[in-house]
């Protein structure tokens, strides 16, 4: 596996391989990113996957200068896995200087999450574009965890024409349910015991229980519910009369580690 940090090198590396199908993330891998990994694999002969903490989604008081980086292990991850190429830029070679363009997302960026994280959209939408002209896949694979994220960076790909195709990979779960996240390392024992009550809640509301009384249920357990919102997996409209292709996403808080879920029903 290729560990390169400078986009020149990267581009060379890439064109010497043929077409590349791309996972981008934030680093600290789990077996979710495992698993998008193994469907690049499926796309291409060649998988290129990056490690890039992007400052731009994170919001002040958010946990950017916290989040876990753990280089070493997540290169021996993907050593394991096979991987071609290892992106790891410094910051200074995505933003050589202070990134005055940006991309502005469609209005569903400011619902949901983007309620609760005004500008985070922005910020991944500008980072994953400015990695897909680094690395220029003819895939790339993303995770249905981060469900609205997913729908975002479709939309960005296909209305600027970008050359590439989107998979999404399903997400990956614990063995009581909980979606595997690199921010689950914040929890506490306690904590972690509680947190697949998240996503048995999201169970409830895919049976019929009110969003509301579902963010009810929560409050009442400890937890600070920021939404539960049942939307159409296409567009991630408000769900309406007949809607039959639905999601429920959810996003609440349990001591100071903010977790996000979703279940298609």
């Amino acid at each position: 596996m290729q560990v390169i940090s400078d986009i020149a090198a990267l581009r060379r590396a890439v064109a010497d391989l043929g077409p590349v199908a791309f996972v981008p993330t934030m680093g600290n891998l789990h077996k979710g990113h495992l698993s998008l990994v193994r469907i690049a694999r499926q796309q291409a002969r060649a998988v290129v996957v990056s490690i890039f903490v992007n400052r731009l989604q994170f919001q002040p008081g958010e946990d950017f200068e916290r989040y876990p980086r753990t280089f070493d292990k997540d290169k021996q991850m993907l050593e394991g896995e096979r991987v071609e190429i290892l992106f790891a830029p410094d910051e200074r070679v995505l933003y050589p200087v202070p990134q005055a363009y940006t991309v502005r997302p469609a209005p569903i960026a400011a619902e949901l999450e983007g309620k609760f994280r005004p500008g985070f959209f922005d910020g991944v939408a500008t980072v994953v574009l400015n990695l897909f002209n680094c690395v220029q896949p003819t895939t790339a694979v993303f995770g249905k965890k981060d469900y609205q994220q997913l729908l975002i960076v479709r939309g960005m790909v296909r209305q600027l024409d970008l050359p590439l195709g989107i998979v999404a990979g399903e997400t990956v779960r614990e063995s009581d349910g909980l979606a595997m996240s690199s921010r689950n390392s914040y929890l506490s024992v306690a904590e972690r015991a509680e947190a697949r009550r998240l996503y048995r809640i999201l169970q409830k509301v895919a049976g019929g229980l009110a969003p509301s009384d579902a963010m009810q249920e929560l409050a009442h357990a400890g937890w600070q519910p920021d939404y539960i919102e049942v939307r159409s997996r296409e567009a991630l409209a408000p769900a309406g009369p007949g809607d039959k292709e639905l999601v429920v996403l959810g996003a609440a808080r349990l001591g100071a580690t903010r977790l996000i879920d979703n279940l298609e029903f």
